[in-house]
């Protein structure tokens, strides 16, 4: 009986025993494999756990903004005009004059913007003659009173000078146009082509002139003009158009036209030059104008020009 309990107790001893030792073979087991196998990824070659591999950034998605073609370059500026060669001090003088002033006063600030002196002609019936007039009387600047004469072509305006007048007509009609443009220095005519070649009309007109002592431009606007001619005969001061700046309106007929005046004045001493207030011409005249002031041409009102052979077309 005794010898039957001491075969259970042994039993139930290899029984723990065993128990014992899978227990600790399972917790050693559990222990190395959490040595061998960290959380962020298996060991390396050395021993030291790699860790995992980022994850692969996404592909871009597209962009929805529609792909703009690359910027054209800009385009070069304007060629810096060329220096001019300098004239001697007095030896190139220059008179512009701006015909068909008396539509709008802002003309007067938009010419006097080129700072340089100038001569302005003044049309006698529009509708801001008579503030047209008091502007450049205001500011000190010599003007005409831009007398309207009959034309082969186009309508001259009112109070137009004509051939079928009577010589009292025509003066009459000049009275007029010159009481209309107040403080007046001279006078050039507007458009003529017809009436400024006959002699039979410009007689009167220039014996007005003479009367109040007032000086004429003659415009040329025909190559059979006799207003120069018989303005000297009448005892009146004159001076003939060398250059038209704008005939031809577009700013590179402009330009070539400013450097022939150059050339003139250079060669003659002195050119008398007549343009309008549009905005390509004035355009044409800021830029240029410094230039020959530069090289030493000067300008000065058409009045400093009269009766001397630089400023007649038969030079």
């Amino acid at each position: 009986m005794a010898k039957r309990r001491r075969a259970r107790g042994l039993s139930r001893r290899r029984l723990a025993l065993l128990l014992a030792v899978a227990g600790l073979s399972f917790a050693l087991g559990m222990f190395w494999a959490r040595r061998g196998q960290a959380p962020g990824g298996p060991a390396g070659d050395d021993g030291v756990r790699t860790p995992p591999p980022a994850p692969a950034a996404p592909p871009p998605a597209p962009s929805r903004r529609r792909e703009l073609p690359p910027a054209a370059p800009a385009p070069p500026g304007p060629a810096r005009p060329a220096a001019l060669a300098p004239v001697a001090a007095g030896q190139a003088r220059i008179a512009l004059v701006i015909d068909d002033l008396g539509r709008s006063v802002a003309d007067v600030g938009r010419v006097e913007s080129l700072h340089v002196p100038w001569t302005g002609a003044v049309l006698p019936f529009e509708s801001q003659t008579a503030e047209v007039a008091a502007a450049l009387r205001t500011r000190g600047i010599e003007y005409l009173c831009h007398l309207p004469m009959q034309a082969a072509n186009g309508d001259p305006g009112p109070g137009a000078l004509l051939l079928d007048m009577t010589p009292a007509q025509l003066a009459r009609t000049t009275g007029a146009a010159l009481d209309a443009v107040p403080g007046a220095a001279g006078v050039n005519n507007h458009m003529g082509s017809v009436l400024s070649a006959d002699e039979g009309a410009m007689g009167p007109i220039l014996a007005e002139l003479a009367a109040r002592g007032l000086f004429f431009i003659d415009s040329r606007t025909s190559p059979a003009s006799v207003g120069y001619r018989l303005a000297l005969a009448h005892g009146v001061a004159a001076a003939e158009r060398q250059v038209f700046l704008d005939a031809d309106p577009a700013p590179e007929a402009v330009a070539l036209q400013f450097e022939r005046l150059l050339g003139l004045a250079r060669e003659r001493g002195a050119a008398v030059a007549i343009g309008h207030p549009h905005r390509d011409t004035l355009s044409v005249l800021e830029r240029e104008i410094p230039r020959a002031l530069a090289a030493g041409y000067e300008f000065v009102p058409a009045s400093y020009l009269l009766d001397t052979p630089a400023t007649t077309v038969e030079h």
